[in-house]
């Protein structure tokens, strides 16, 4: 748990939330959308200012990072979270839980409306990633639209307001102000600031020249824009874990897996050979598949990571990344998850992704872990699955965070919470161990473990 010293820039967005009781933060990845949201709802709590606040995130995000970010600062230790997930039996009775701050996923969020009804219990509501509000003729957007008179104040997170266009903005406003800005209809704003071309079985609709410019001007005094290359220092990296977390069943498979093969190691002598093929497997099991015997076929065992991979491509919001995987099989399942990836593979790869031509390239470390230079295709780096090797991983990152990269370079660690990954972290985080050592040490809290329950 650490002291939460904001920067500048986070200071300033924080009392741009206290001043505004409707707000837009556009603010890029890994500037700290979420610390500084909480800050701000504390403060205003402490105020008598507001008392309820619902929290709507992708699934993802609610799951993880909004329960994850509270336990990191200390100054957010004395509020107090309900999250509304799982089945409607457990949502029902989160709903029912005393809270400052309740967390709901997008997509359960028409069944809380109607659940409620005329008993609408929230005074603020904060919607991360607000560009997933963009079509106002989603389910999702209507019900909100429902509540939204009921509602005092509004934040609403994202870094990609426009992922589309300025049409994708009206929707996203009037969640915010309730059609002050931007008018009351999607009719109004299209004849406003939009023009119509006949396409023989569509209308496309084009933005009027100095539109833009206009619209900007008429949101400019409740949003504030912040891109992360112009407050984070480029001289080091930003290095963000994102846990995920296995199901109940999903975490017996893997705690037998563990059990069965830590214990089986000859009790006197752990060898490099049995340690490795120990932490591969489980290693493999923490990214959702393990190899059968014969090693050529895999058994998917879930895909946690790969939500958490499609949360983060979307909050990328057509940035290019660059997907480290560990084994064959993880590269199998986000290619076939991501029709548009390209696996790194040759020199052409390489020019195209420096020229900005690939959206997602997916290496292995290894291939891409010296010499390469990638630094002109993005610079963002998300690893699907951990190595224990220090230096693969360094050298891989290095690809991006070099000389003559541009912007801070980012590097998401996907984590699977409560596994080997979390022992796999001290050898990246620069912790002088051996992969016997931590064998030794995942044996001796398995063993510990085993005596308890058997």
């Amino acid at each position: 748990m650490a002291k939460f010293v904001p920067h500048q820039y986070q200071q300033y967005a924080i009392d741009f939330l206290l001043q505004h009781e409707q707000a837009g933060l556009f603010l890029d990845m890994g500037l700290g959308k979420t610390v500084i949201t909480l800050t701000a709802l504390k403060q205003l709590k402490k105020k008598g200012e507001i008392d309820k606040t619902l929290v709507v995130a992708p699934k993802i995000v609610a799951e993880n990072v909004w329960k994850q970010e509270p336990k990191k600062w200390e100054h957010l230790q004395d509020l107090s979270f309900s999250y509304i997930l799982g089945s409607p039996k457990q949502r029902e009775k989160a709903l029912k839980t005393e809270a400052d701050i309740y967390v709901i996923t997008r997509d359960n969020v028409a069944w809380m409306v109607d659940l409620l009804k005329g008993n609408w219990i929230f005074d603020t509501l904060v919607l991360d990633e607000l560009s997933s509000f963009k079509n106002h003729q989603s389910k999702r957007f209507k019900k909100l639209r429902e509540i939204r008179p009921y509602v005092k104040r509004v934040i609403g997170l994202t870094g990609t307001p426009i992922p589309n266009g300025y049409m994708d903005l009206w929707s996203e406003m009037y969640l915010l102000d309730i059609g002050k800005r931007l008018g009351k209809y999607i009719t109004e704003y299209r004849r406003n600031y939009f023009y119509a071309l006949n396409r023989w079985s569509f209308i496309e609709y084009k933005l009027m020249p100095g539109a833009d410019k206009i619209i900007d001007q008429k949101i400019s005094d409740i949003c504030l824009s912040m891109k992360a290359k112009d407050y984070l220092n480029l001289k080091e990296p930003q290095v963000i874990d994102v846990t995920v977390e296995l199901s109940p069943k999903e975490m017996k498979a893997y705690k037998e897996m563990e059990r069965e093969a830590v214990l089986s190691i000859d009790e006197e002598v752990i060898t490099a050979t049995s340690a490795g093929i120990v932490v591969n497997k489980l290693l493999q099991l923490a990214n959702g598949a393990i190899y059968t015997r014969d090693q050529k076929d895999y058994k998917i065992i879930h895909n946690r990571k790969l939500e958490a991979l499609e949360e983060l491509v979307e909050q990328a919001a057509g940035e290019n990344v660059i997907v480290y995987y560990t084994y064959q099989h993880d590269k199998e399942r986000i290619l076939a998850n991501f029709p548009e990836a390209r696996l790194l593979k040759t020199e052409k790869d390489v020019e195209d992704w420096n020229k900005g031509k690939i959206k997602m390239l997916v290496a292995h470390p290894a291939s891409a872990g010296h010499g390469l230079n990638l630094q002109d295709g993005g610079s963002i780096a998300i690893w699907f699955g951990l190595n224990w090797s220090l230096e693969l991983y360094q050298q891989a990152n290095a690809r991006l965070h070099r000389q003559g990269q541009k912007n801070t370079v980012r590097i998401y660690r996907i984590i699977a919470e409560n596994t080997v990954d979390n022992r796999v972290l001290k050898v990246l985080n620069g912790k002088n161990m051996r992969q016997e050592e931590l064998l030794e040490q995942l044996r001796a809290e398995v063993t510990q473990r085993s005596e308890i329950i058997y």
